[in-house]
């Protein structure tokens, strides 16, 4: 009997958790403005990229962030509304670019209660210790 692409699909994931794959990744660029993911256990040469793609765009949006607060302070040169365009593009592509890193590194954070399963604790052990209420 032929094998559902839901069967495929769930038999995929059941091996991914067995073996301790950490699943799909986020990556830092789009394909014609679609994400791109990888599926990775987070050690291989696409996923050392991305994570150096990562550390560059968080980099640039570091510099544009103390640009842009240098020409933004009181007292500073006005500067053409050509200027303040290019720098407002720049600000959104930084900040979709941070956005894009936090949710990608955000997914691959596990959750508190895997991690607690992990260790041994109780599923609702408070993160600062003792139990939560529930």
């Amino acid at each position: 009997m032929p094998r559902s692409d839901a069967d495929r699909l769930r038999r995929r994931e059941l091996h991914e958790a067995a073996s301790g794959m950490a699943g799909p990744r986020l990556l830092p660029w789009t394909e014609d403005g679609r994400p791109c993911y990888l599926n990775t256990d987070g050690k291989g040469y696409i996923s050392t990229l991305a994570d150096g793609i990562e550390t560059v765009q968080l980099g640039m949006g570091q510099e544009l962030l103390e640009y842009a607060r240098g020409i933004l302070t009181p007292g500073a040169q006005a500067q053409s509304a050509i200027e303040y365009r290019w720098l407002a593009r720049r600000l959104t592509e930084a900040l979709s670019d941070a956005l894009r890193v936090a949710q990608s590194r955000g997914e691959r954070i596990p959750a508190h209660q895997e991690e607690a399963a992990k260790d041994g604790e109780p599923a609702n052990a408070s993160p600062l210790g003792g139990q939560e209420e529930g």
